[in-house]
């Protein structure tokens, strides 16, 4: 059997880290479409199973059209069987659909058979988060798959889990939600754990490819991460240290950048400049929208000083340069932008 693992859908996200209300509500649409495409995939592929490691929706009282948009879509595809288990954002959704092929979990272990394999699954609380280890009890001759969402962790919380504590339990796959990234790694005995990471990218803090995971049951288990987001977002670095002006810096970063003009890009500006570079983030905001879907510009750069050129002047300036260049509490990038911070705000004051 092919089975889909995805989580952290996030349906409803206001999506409008940085983005205006016109491209939030077009990124909140993309993710209900990117939901929807992962679903007609799995009808083409034959797929039985979708397993929802938690976080479908985003709160726990999403609205209503995105709560009829899922149950929607789990009644159109009778033949698929969905797994729904809440996470830390939609712990206290209600179940109310009564559908025949909507499998759902509670904060004790519930398990449902699946054409050979066996889909158990507990939603964590404060009352239960370190007794699941003792009382999850599975048939070690059938395939397992067990269903969580939580944090890898070598300690024991509310929203972590210990794969040492379930390593012997006859686990096949684990199943988890939570961490907005593929990865995956042993479990330990016969079985693996993965992450899916989320579906479509929120912010600048969710870079990379975004997608879902197809398992195989065929022989054992297997799986492969499937790349499926309509839109990328990735994070560059960029040194303007040789450049000159704003524009050189948005043609070495032009250069470098290297996504599809429907991403989204943030670029930070780094590296020490011969030119002022107040302002330039906004610029090249400008600049590069033209270019991507959106583009954030942070600017870390530093304005280049020859500190040198302080020696024997008398100035406030001056002393304010030789006693940041005197304090051994700090590392030279650390005095570069003590003095670069200092001297603007020493210039601003001079003005005013």
């Amino acid at each position: 059997m092919k089975i889909i693992h995805t989580a952290d859908i996030h349906l409803g996200s206001k999506m409008d880290s940085r983005l205006g209300a016109e491209e939030a509500k077009e990124r909140q649409g993309e993710l209900r479409a990117t939901f929807n495409r992962m679903i007609e995939l799995a009808r083409r592929e034959g797929v039985g199973a979708v397993l929802i490691s938690g976080d479908l929706f985003d709160t726990d009282r999403p609205l209503k059209k995105d709560k009829e948009f899922f149950y929607r879509i789990v009644r159109a595809y009778p033949e698929i069987t969905f797994f729904y288990l809440r996470g830390n954002h939609d712990i206290k959704e209600s179940y109310e659909e009564n559908l025949p092929n909507l499998k759902t979990f509670s904060s004790e272990w519930k398990s449902y058979e699946l054409d050979g394999a066996c889909v158990s699954g507990i939603e964590l609380s404060c009352e239960n988060y370190s007794s699941l280890y003792s009382t999850l009890s599975l048939d070690r001759s059938k395939v397992n798959i067990v269903m969580l969402h939580a944090e890898v962790s070598d300690s024991v919380a509310r929203d972590k889990i210990s794969p040492a504590k379930l390593q012997d339990k006859g686990i096949d796959y684990l199943a988890l939600g939570h961490i907005h990234s593929y990865s995956s790694a042993r479990l330990g005995g016969r079985g693996e754990y993965a992450y899916p990471g989320c579906l479509e990218g929120r912010g600048f803090d969710e870079i990379g490819e975004k997608g879902f995971i197809l398992l195989d049951t065929e022989g054992g288990i297997s799986h492969r991460f499937v790349p499926f987001s309509s839109r990328k977002i990735e994070l560059y670095k960029i040194d303007i240290s040789d450049c000159e002006s704003a524009y050189d810096a948005y043609l070495k970063a032009r250069s470098q950048i290297k996504c599809s003009s429907s991403d989204l890009v943030r670029v930070l500006l780094t590296g020490e400049c011969d030119f002022d570079t107040d302002g330039i983030e906004r610029e090249l905001e400008r600049l590069l929208c033209a270019d991507f879907y959106f583009a954030s510009v942070k600017n870390l750069s530093l304005r280049k000083i020859d500190t040198s050129s302080f020696d024997g002047e008398l100035s406030m300036r001056a002393e304010f340069v030789r006693g940041v260049m005197n304090d051994s509490s700090l590392s030279d990038s650390d005095k570069a932008k003590v003095i670069d911070i200092g001297l603007k705000a020493l210039y601003e004051r001079a003005i005013d």
